[in-house]
């Protein structure tokens, strides 16, 4: 690695950075978006969507721009940078479960799943703490985007997630473009988003957010969130109850066809993204 890439890491850059020197680098070879995304095999939409931040910049990604831009693994690097360490201590083991599992359930009464998140919504989550200084807020933006890795490598988890409708019907102006990608994230054949509509009223789920994962050997472990961090769950009375309250909030969901059409006529209300 250079002294520069040495620099860049050690200072743990902002992942807008790394946007910005994609299009650098693109633009510096003078390669149109759509001759880009010919020859990488994506769309001119999602490399659109990557280089503005709708959508995340995965490794998987910046290794095929390197090797299409002939940038020498700079924008792996960056990228890895950027990314860091950026997750609390009290959330790692979580996120240690989530890469080996096999299988994961969440429900969300209030917030899009961080899985699900895209960059600008999760941005502006986190700021929400406004005790946060920006560069932290940009460590674990990146971090999260890095999460996200398992929804798209070669053999992922199935991802089963119930989100009640009130989470999708914020007003904020980054909701249409996360509602965009969260019906992207539908179209996955191992992703399943059920909404519980407004009309079950009260439900079980709206004492919190939970998730849960299925390790390789089978077994569950959970994770609560709270105002002053998370709790992970692995004790068995504890996991099978959190397992029933998760299939307590499935049951009154919407079948997914109906789900994916609430949040298209719920994203349509936001106009053209």
């Amino acid at each position: 690695m250079t002294e520069y890439l040495e620099a860049q890491w050690n200072a743990k850059i902002p992942l807008p950075f790394v946007r910005d020197q994609l299009r650098r680098q693109r633009a510096l070879r003078n390669m149109s978006q759509e001759e880009f995304g010919r020859r990488a095999n994506y769309s001119a939409s999602t490399v659109s969507a990557v280089e503005t931040g709708t959508r995340s910049l995965d490794l998987p990604y910046a290794k095929r721009a390197d090797e299409i831009l002939d940038s020498g693994g700079l924008l792996e690097s960056l990228l890895k940078s950027a990314q860091g360490d950026g997750e609390p201590t009290w959330f790692k083991p979580w996120v240690e479960a989530e890469r080996q599992g096999r299988q994961l359930r969440f429900f969300e009464p209030m917030l899009i799943p961080g899985l699900f998140q895209t960059e600008n919504y999760a941005r502006a989550v986190l700021r929400l703490d406004d005790t946060l200084p920006e560069s932290e807020v940009e460590q674990q933006v990146a971090t999260r985007m890095g999460r996200q890795e398992i929804l798209t490598r070669e053999r992922p988890p199935q991802i089963v997630g119930v989100i009640d409708e009130s989470a999708l019907r914020r007003r904020e102006a980054i909701m249409g473009e996360q509602l965009a990608h969260l019906l992207r994230m539908a179209e996955l054949p191992h992703v399943h988003i059920n909404v519980v509509p407004l009309t079950a009223g009260l439900h079980i789920g709206l004492s919190g957010p939970l998730m849960l994962v299925m390790l390789t050997d089978g077994t569950w472990v959970g994770h609560l969130d709270h105002q002053l961090g998370g709790s992970p769950i692995a004790a068995e009375e504890e996991v099978a109850t959190l397992l029933a309250r998760w299939e307590g909030v499935r049951g009154i969901a919407l079948p997914e066809d109906q789900s994916v059409a609430l949040i298209k006529e719920i994203e349509s209300q936001h106009g053209p993204q």
